[in-house]
């Protein structure tokens, strides 16, 4: 799955002093008596990644409001998961065999053919759309599918009836998987069939590397090959939505209402990630042990 980015620059991170020892994924943001929790998160999970890294109850605990990248409750809702049907499928005749070219079309087919999936369901949805499929379905295959941190504290926030807040709508999400790899269609789906081919192993070192808080290790594994192969996707996925999501975060950060933010884990690093932001504009930034 290519939602995976980073930047990192060390001596950068090291003027600013965000510590990235492995300790956890979360880290409190302050300035002038005001905080807000910031937590990366991990979209999806099995079991046997449970119970969480502790910084994640402690910040919850905390914390009066929980933000996430998009309204959970609606994502997971069936009128939602059908209207997404319709927005990344094709019309009026169009499918993947018009997109794609002859060599990329067959591999494509024998993928999900391998798998059990007959092409037939897969052929009028839009590359982005096949790109999620064929992450879920090999991670199904590989029995890696399970309830993600964001899912899990939608639904704790619900039970509890705790506040809750989102960054962007889901239907701003659906349009970036909608326009993703247009125009390099042939390219993104050659390059991540190759990629999933390393998936078990690559999963759970970016696992490891996300329960440890360890950014560095994850701009190693998860970001230098989208950097390279495709920034435009690296910079509508994580420098856009950073720059849209900042003065969001810092308008809470003026309240004493403390929040707990959630965002996928790659959103954090980099100089272009939140945490570098926050420290550059003077705020304490510091990694829950």
């Amino acid at each position: 799955m290519k939602f995976k980015l980073l930047f990192y620059s060390l001596p950068f991170l090291l003027l600013f002093s965000v510590n990235v020892n492995a300790e956890s994924p979360v880290w409190k943001i302050e300035k002038n008596g005001n905080s807000t929790f910031l937590g990366g998160t991990f979209h999806i999970l099995t079991e046997n990644d449970y119970p969480l890294p502790k910084a994640f109850d402690i910040a919850y605990v905390q914390s009066a409001r929980v933000v996430f990248e998009t309204d959970i409750q609606k994502l997971q809702s069936p009128e939602f998961q059908q209207h997404m049907l319709d927005k990344l499928s094709y019309t009026e005749g169009r499918s993947l065999r018009q997109e794609l070219n002859e060599d990329t079309l067959l591999s494509v087919k024998t993928f999900f053919e391998d798998r059990g999936v007959p092409f037939t369901n897969i052929v009028n949805f839009k590359p982005g759309m096949v790109l999620m499929m064929m992450t879920i379905v090999e991670l199904q295959r590989l029995g890696l599918v399970g309830t993600g941190v964001d899912a899990y504290f939608s639904e704790k926030a619900f039970n509890d009836r705790k506040k809750t807040g989102q960054l962007e709508t889901v239907e701003e999400q659906l349009e970036f998987i909608a326009n993703m790899g247009v125009g390099q269609e042939d390219e993104m789906l050659s390059y991540n069939m190759a990629d999933l081919e390393k998936l078990p192993e690559l999963w759970q070192t970016m696992k490891g590397a996300w329960r440890n808080g360890d950014l560095m290790r994850l701009k190693e594994i998860a970001i230098s090959p989208l950097i390279r192969e495709y920034p435009e996707v690296f910079q509508s996925l994580l420098i856009d939505r950073n720059d849209n999501w900042m003065p969001q975060i810092e308008a809470m950060l003026k309240t004493k209402e403390v929040e707990f933010v959630l965002v996928g884990v790659l959103h954090l690093a980099g100089k272009d990630g939140l945490l570098e932001r926050f420290a550059a504009l003077g705020y304490s930034v510091k990694q829950l042990r």
